[in-house]
Formats: C-alpha cells, structure tokens, sequence
C-alpha cells in the first residue's frame, strides 16, 4: 500500500506531544511515549524508507500532487523541555526534520505550566490527602482515592482557578504548596525541568538545526473573541522571531488542545495563515482544508503495528478509534 499512488497523494502528519524525561508516560499516556520508543518509531521510518519531509516543504508538494512517495512529517506541539533533552537528539542522530508549534508565553517564564503540573502532582499523591486552601473553595481535607478520583479533582481546581482569575504566580505557590503535602520534591522536578517549556536559547539552536519553529499561539489559548485571537497569534508570533532571528515565514499554525471552531478559519487567514493542524485522525491529502489539518498523534496506547497501519495507509480504510 505504501508504494501505491494512493498513498503517494496522501501525507500522514505524525504528532508528538511529548517524549518522558521520567515518568510521564505512566502518569499520561495519552499524551507521552518513552524515549526508546520514540527512537523505534524513527527507526521504522528509516527502515520502511519513508520520505520524512519539513511540513513547510510536503504541503506546497502535496497541493501540487508531486509528493515523494511514503511521505511522512513529524511534528510536536508546545514546545516542553523534554523536546529539547529527548527528542532533538534522537531527531539530528536519523537526520530528520520537524515543526516544533511553539507556545512562547512559558519560554520567557521558566516555570512548570500549572495545569499539567498540578494533574502530575496529584497522580503522584494518589491514595494520599491534601489540605485544598487556596486550590478550590471550599478548601479542606481531600482524599486522592484512585485515578478517576483525580482527574474529577484536577478540573475542579482548574475551574476555580479560571473562575478566580489566579495569576500565573500564585498558581506556582499552589504547586509548590501542592507537593510539599504530597511528599514530592518540587525543586528536584524543576531542576529536570519536568513540565517546563524549551528555553529562547534552546528554541535559536534547534531553529539552527533542521526544526521549523511554528505557531501555537502566546498562551495556549484560543479565545472566541477575533481581537483577542488575533493578539494571541501576533504575540506568539512576535516571540518566535525574537528567539530564532531565522526570518522564516510564520504560516503554519496548530490549534493548541486540538480545539477548532469555524470562526477561526477567517481570523487565521487574516493572520496570514496558510495550514493548520488540528487533532483530528487521518491522512491530508489534496482536497483536505488546508486549515483542518488531520494528524495522527503517536503515543504509549499505540502499538507499532498501528503506526505502520498508518505509514502504508492501510488504517485509513478501517474504523478509527
């Protein structure tokens, strides 16, 4: 299949989120691979000879129906630490480009982003109590009974958070709070940068070496209002300059959580955004909105089988998932 014409009109977009420094695969797999089978998945690409191609190269060829075939780009969304330590090292050793979508607002402010951090904690505390003063209203003892327990607790603070407008500094005395009473030892998680974004001297060097850094929006956020949209695009996109100085066209964009909605479709045009990435599972080929990208994001759950199902194409005529 992977040799057919078929597949040759197709692009299969590979997301990463990220790649565990410890253990985060255990605490998300939805979201995280271990770093060996990352280096798998390369190798499988290697082997199968696929055509690993920059995203700002393979879509203008895709448009054109003039993609190599078995064609492949890999791409990573936020930008976390473990990018920089796991998979860029692995990615210069295969030789293989990537888009790095870039949310810039933690890369200035070298701190843990809360809301993983604060569901990192509590499934490190599982089975354990915390005093909830200051994380939800009604403050108090709250038992961390089992996983389903958690999750439940992680929105609630989550949504008090929002609700009371915590700054990003307060949210850090939470976390550091947080895992005081729940025996974890913050500042060892801060030194291996656990849950921290790349730094803007970490962003120049891998601009330097064959990683496109794309948009993300400044604050992982996609507000339903178009000047408040808008803003977060022209920041992110203003930081991302500042860091790479690579001058390279900001184009390419991925909507941050996967969440899209069709008003941003005109608000991204005027933005000057030609492609967009979403969470959506599938192939891009020709007559795919250019701005409703479908990826297929690669993680723990999936097994090799699966991923080489995709590679071929053979899993874009069985039901997804």
């Amino acid at each position: 299949m992977a040799s057919t014409s078929w597949r040759s009109e197709r692009l299969l977009v590979l997301c990463y989120h990220g790649i565990s420094i410890e253990d985060e695969h255990r605490w998300n797999p939805g979201l995280y691979l271990e770093r060996e089978t990352f280096r798998q998945r390369l190798e499988l690409l290697r082997e199968g000879r696929y055509a690993v191609l920059p995203l700002t190269e393979a879509m203008p060829l895709l448009a054109v129906g003039k993609l190599p075939p078995r064609s492949v780009a890999l791409t990573f969304d936020d930008g976390s630490q473990d990018f920089y330590t796991q998979a860029y090292p692995l990615l210069k050793s295969f030789g293989f480009p990537a888009t790095l979508y870039l949310t810039t607002y933690y890369c200035r402010h070298q701190m843990p982003v809360f809301d993983t951090i604060c569901s990192y904690l509590l499934w490190k505390g599982i089975g354990k109590q915390f005093d909830a003063a200051g994380l939800l209203p009604e403050g108090g003892e709250v038992d961390i009974r089992d996983d389903a327990c958690r999750q439940r607790i992680v929105c609630r603070i989550l949504e008090h958070l929002h609700d009371t407008g915590a700054s990003a500094g307060y949210k850090q005395v939470l976390a550091q709070k947080l895992a005081a009473q729940l025996g974890v030892d913050y500042e060892n998680l801060g030194a291996r940068h656990i849950l921290c974004l790349v730094t803007p001297e970490q962003v120049a060097e891998v601009s330097r070496n064959g990683i496109d850094i794309q948009l993300h929006t400044h604050r992982h956020r996609t507000p339903r209002d178009r000047l408040l949209f808008l803003r977060e695009i022209e920041d992110n996109a203003r930081e991302i300059r500042a860091m790479t100085e690579a001058g390279r066209p900001l184009h390419h964009f991925c909507y941050p959580s996967g969440d899209y909605s069709e008003m941003f479709s005109a608000w991204l045009r005027e933005a000057g955004i030609r492609w967009a990435t979403t969470g959506e599972t599938g192939l891009a080929e020709r007559t795919s909105n250019p701005l409703r990208l479908p990826r297929l994001l690669d993680v723990a759950t999936l097994s090799t089988i699966e991923v080489e199902a995709w590679l071929t194409g053979f899993s874009a005529f069985l039901p997804h998932r």
